[in-house]
């Protein structure tokens, strides 16, 4: 082969090799719609709790009944309605965990979604990058610890010492985490910039 020939060739191959490396990150899909299901699941799950919170009102065999599914030993309607709400709230944050990786992994990591003009675009997407996605996750991921913590703490009854002390622990080290992100991704991004008129 012809020296030129010889690069045409490689050069074709190199951007054959990248077209489907790059075209790899539609594999991602099915991943951001089974996180879609899952968002599902998550309704439902939610549907059905909140009926358990309003069958309470009504009906004191729904206590009783919610008392042994929750497994705690308070039979307090206001305890148990509130570790009730406090599920719904960790349904909430775990949904809107689910709608960050979504919307931002989808638009950070496979395309953009071309959402600028729509009146319902987030304001959080206009700037999403891996960094800020990473911060935010921390983020909701300290909040749904600290709903499930404070659970623990309203139903401490039903828990050993030893339960209770590793997932403080463990919320601490999601603590630490957010924190050491937070920075990193602060120290990455450079000082912040004077505003106008300063």
């Amino acid at each position: 082969m012809e020296p030129n020939r010889e690069l045409d060739f490689a050069r074709r191959q190199t951007s054959i090799l990248g077209s489907i490396i790059f075209a790899s990150r539609w594999l991602q899909v099915p991943l951001y719609l089974g996180l879609i299901v899952a968002q599902g699941v998550y309704v439902v799950l939610f549907l059905e709790e909140l009926w358990h919170l309003i069958g309470i009102l009504w009906d004191p065999s729904v206590l009783t009944q919610t008392v042994e599914r929750l497994g705690i030993h308070e039979r307090n309607k206001e305890t148990v309605i509130m570790i009730i709400v406090l599920s719904l709230i960790d349904v909430v944050m775990i949904s809107n965990l689910l709608i960050m990786v979504i919307v931002g992994g989808y638009e950070t990591f496979v395309s953009r979604l071309r959402l600028e003009n729509h009146p319902d675009q987030p304001e959080w997407l206009s700037h999403v990058n891996a960094n800020v996605l990473k911060v935010k996750l921390g983020t909701a991921i300290i909040g749904i610890s600290s709903i499930h913590l404070l659970k623990v703490f309203i139903s401490a009854g039903t828990l050993d010492e030893k339960t209770m002390l590793w997932q403080t622990l463990i919320h601490v080290v999601f603590l630490v985490s957010a924190v050491a992100i937070a920075a990193i991704d602060r120290i990455m991004s450079g000082p912040p910039k004077p505003k106008a008129g300063h």
